[in-house]
C-alpha cells in the first residue's frame, strides 16, 4: 500500500511539461532537478543515521508531510525561486524516505526469518509501486484532458500522501528499530566500516551512476511524447494540452505496467549472478541512451519512445538486484545508513547529469543532449563492473 499510494504522483509524466508552460528553461529544469539532488545529497546520511537512531516510522511520517507541503507551494507559486524552495521540501521528503523503508522490509524479513527471498520481497514490493505508476498515468491525464491544467495536479496528488501518511502510522512497532538497545558508537561503526569497504563502494557506483542518469533524462520523454502527439493528423480539433494527455498518458500507462512486469521478476534474472546482471544491464543502459537521443535527432519518435520504455524497464530490473546485493555486504543495523550512501550518490551524480542535459537540451537540442548523455555513461561503466562472488 505504502509503494502504490508513493507512487501516485500526478504530476510525474507532466512535470516537465508544466514547467515549460510556466516559462522555466531547460537549463533552469536542470537547474531545479539539481538542487533537488543536491539538497537530498546532504540531507541523506544525517537522515539515515536518524532513522537507525531515532525511529524509521517517524522519519517516514516526516516525509509525507515534507512532500504535502512542497506540492502547496508548486500549486500555489509561478515563481521560479519558490519552485526551488518546494524542490527542497521535495528533497526532505525524499531524504528521510530512500533507504529507511528499504531497511524496514529487510528488518520485517529477518524477524520473520525469510532473509532468502530478499529480491522477490522487494522486486513485488516495487511491482506495487509502478502498478501505482500505471493508474497514476490514467488519472494524471484525465485531470489534465478535463481541466486543460498542469498546475491542478499537485492538488489532486496531496489526497495520496495524505492517506499514505495514515498508512505509515499504522506500521508495527517492531519495525521503528529492530536493535532499540544498540548504541550511536556502534551503529556509526557499522555505517563507517561498510562505507570504507571498497567492494561495497563499487556496488554503489555501480547501483548508483545508471539510476542517476537515467532520473537526469528520464522526464525527456514528456517533451518527446508532445512532439509525437502533435505531428499526429488525429484529434486535430482538440487544445495541444489534450491531445498530448491523450498520448503521454497511454504510454506511461504501458510503461509503467511493464515496469511493475520487470519489478516483480527482477529475481529470475538475479539468480543467475547479481554482479553479473548488474554488469551487463549498466552497460546495455548506457548504449540504449545514446540511441534513443540518436532516434529522436533524426525524428524517429517512436523509437526514440520504445527505447526510453526499455529505459525505464532497465531501471526497475536494476533496483531489486541493487538493493538486495548491497543488503548482502553491510550489517542490518546500518542498512538504512548505508542504503542511504547509495541513494546519495545517485542524487549527486543526478545533480551533475541534470545542468549537463539541460545546458546541452537548451544549446543543441534535446536529441543531442540524451546522446551525449549516453556517451557519458559509457564511459563511466568502464571503470565500475563488479567483480567478485555473488
Amino acid at each position: 500500500m505504502y509503494g502504490f499510494l508513493k507512487n501516485l504522483r500526478f504530476f510525474e509524466p507532466f512535470l516537465v511539461l508544466f514547467l515549460l508552460s510556466s516559462g522555466i528553461s531547460f537549463l533552469q529544469i536542470g537547474i531545479l532537478y539539481s538542487v533537488k539532488s543536491i539538497a537530498t545529497n546532504i540531507l541523506e546520511i544525517p537522515t539515515g543515521i536518524v532513522a537507525d537512531l531515532y525511529g524509521r516510522k517517524k522519519s517516514m511520517l516526516f516525509s509525507m508531510t515534507s512532500y504535502i507541503f512542497s506540492f502547496l507551494i508548486f500549486y500555489f507559486s509561478h515563481m521560479f525561486l519558490l519552485y526551488i524552495f518546494a524542490m527542497i521540501l521535495f528533497a526532505f521528503g525524499e531524504a528521510f524516505r530512500t533507504g529507511t523503508h528499504k531497511a524496514m522490509i529487510f528488518d520485517y524479513l529477518k524477524i520473520k526469518n525469510i532473509e532468502y527471498l530478499k529480491v522477490q520481497y522487494y522486486g513485488s514490493t516495487r511491482a506495487a509501486s509502478q502498478l501505482g505508476s500505471a493508474l497514476n498515468s490514467i488519472l494524471a491525464a484525465t485531470i489534465v484532458f478535463f481541466s486543460g491544467d498542469y498546475r491542478k495536479i499537485f492538488a489532486f496528488t496531496i489526497i495520496p500522501y495524505i492517506l499514505n501518511f495514515i498508512n505509515l502510522a499504522t506500521y508495527p512497532k517492531e519495525l521503528d528499530k529492530l536493535n532499540v538497545k544498540k548504541s550511536k558508537k556502534a551503529t556509526l561503526k557499522d555505517f563507517l566500516s561498510a562505507i570504507l569497504n571498497l567492494k561495497v563502494l563499487k556496488i554503489i557506483l555501480n547501483t548508483s551512476s545508471y539510476s542517476a542518469m537515467f532520473k537526469s533524462i528520464k522526464d525527456y520523454l514528456q517533451p518527446i511524447l508532445e512532439t509525437f502527439a502533435l505531428s499526429l493528423p488525429i484529434f486535430v480539433g482538440l487544445s495541444d494540452k489534450k491531445r498530448s494527455s491523450l498520448v503521454i498518458g497511454f504510454v506511461y500507462f504501458v510503461l509503467y505496467l511493464l515496469t511493475s512486469f520487470a519489478s516483480k521478476n527482477s529475481w529470475k534474472i538475479g539468480r543467475k549472478g547479481s554482479s553479473i546482471a548488474l554488469n551487463i544491464t549498466l552497460i546495455f543502459g548506457a548504449f540504449a541512451i545514446m540511441f534513443a537521443g540518436l532516434s529522436y535527432m533524426f525524428k524517429f519518435y517512436i523509437v526514440s519512445i520504445v527505447i526510453f520504455i526499455i529505459l525505464f524497464v532497465v531501471e526497475n530490473l536494476r533496483r531489486p538486484i541493487s538493493v538486495a546485493y548491497i543488503s548482502e555486504n553491510v550489517n542490518s543495523d546500518a542498512m538504512a545508513s548505508v542504503l542511504s550512501v547509495e541513494s546519495q550518490s545517485t542524487t549527486l551524480l543526478t545533480a551533475i547529469f541534470s545542468i549537463v542535459a539541460g545546458y546541452f537540451a537548451d544549446r543543441f537540442g534535446i536529441g543531442n543532449a540524451v546522446t551525449f548523455s549516453g556517451i557519458i555513461l559509457i564511459f563511466i561503466s568502464l571503470f565500475v563492473f563488479i567483480k567478485g562472488k555473488d
